[in-house]
């Protein structure tokens, strides 16, 4: 583990790069707290999207798992962008394939496709369009058929459907998150019981009986703005540990507790200092996605991007 001395020292070294090397750094806001104090921006998928599609840099490093990187190269498919791990893989993006999409069609063919933004750049460029869990209700009741095929989080199609007026049919069956759909019912009264007065807030990933428990459902990015709006003073945090950091950064009056035990997301943790700037020195590691895929999926990303404002 990188002590003080070493977390400024390699802080330094990144900045130096970034600036040589016209570098952005973008980062989700479960990394590290060495990471995302590094980073440029740090936000959920839909504001790393937007800052992604923005930016004027020259490289882009993406602190986040791969899906995340490979939606920064498609929205930039002229620039080098950079994950430090290439191992970084979310474990619910890879539960959708490429055919569950075409199976799923040939029994719905009048039915448009939403894709979780956590999907991979081949099961994107099947969709109609993408959504975040920022957006998710807006997207699916934006879309023109009756029936929407959603994939792959079953929890979060339960929360868009909720909201909507539309029949949503989740592919594949059992999707999900394994960092938020082990969080159970348990972890909520223990956590509830130790701090009575504050308010619970979780992400959409969280099982259906969780998300009715709570005092609010929010996206990473939603979290920040709900607890900056809400008159109570503690909060319980049911999404990965890293949002904790951020928000005591950001509301440093205050008090915000972490679940137990802590929701940990490993893909997410194993990206370090080190690697980043790794990335920055040996050009490591590029991320590639095919002319047909950065068409496809640029699609129904930007489709995403126009039906959510930006």
């Amino acid at each position: 583990m990188n002590n003080v001395a070493n977390i400024r020292e390699l802080s330094g070294e990144i900045d130096e790069l970034r600036r040589e090397q016209n570098a952005v750094i973008l980062a989700h806001n479960y990394q590290r707290p060495e990471v995302q104090d590094v980073a440029d921006f740090v936000g959920d998928s839909l504001e790393l999207a937007r800052q992604a599609a923005e930016t004027d840099a020259e490289v882009i490093v993406f602190c986040g798992v791969y899906f995340m990187a490979e939606t920064a190269k498609i929205v930039n498919p002229r620039k080098r962008v950079l994950i430090p791990d290439l191992l970084a893989r979310c474990p619910m993006a890879l539960m959708l394939s490429p055919e569950d999409i075409l199976e799923s069609r040939k029994s719905y063919p009048d039915s448009e496709v939403v894709l979780y933004v956590n999907s991979s750049s081949e099961c994107k460029a099947l969709a109609d369009c993408v959504c975040t869990s920022a957006n998710a209700p807006q997207i699916v009741k934006a879309m023109d058929s009756d029936t929407v095929l959603f994939g792959p989080d079953r929890n979060l199609a339960y929360y868009a459907q909720k909201r909507t007026d539309k029949d949503v049919v989740v592919v594949p069956e059992g999707g999900n998150c394994p960092t938020h759909h082990q969080l159970s019912l348990v972890d909520i009264l223990m956590a509830k019981s130790r701090h009575p007065d504050a308010e619970l807030v979780v992400h959409p990933e969280v099982d259906p009986g969780i998300q009715e428990l709570a005092d609010g459902i929010e996206s990473t990015g939603g979290m920040l703005r709900y607890c900056r709006e809400s008159p109570a003073d503690e909060f319980i945090i049911g999404t990965e540990e890293g949002m904790v950091y951020r928000l005591k950064r950001e509301f440093p009056g205050k008090r915000f507790y972490h679940l137990s035990p802590p929701m940990l997301c490993p893909p997410m943790k194993s990206l370090t200092l080190d690697k980043v700037l790794d990335s920055l020195r040996g050009d490591r590691f590029e991320v590639r996605v095919s002319e047909r895929i950065l068409r496809e999926a640029g699609k129904a990303i930007d489709r995403m991007l126009e039906l959510s404002g930006n």
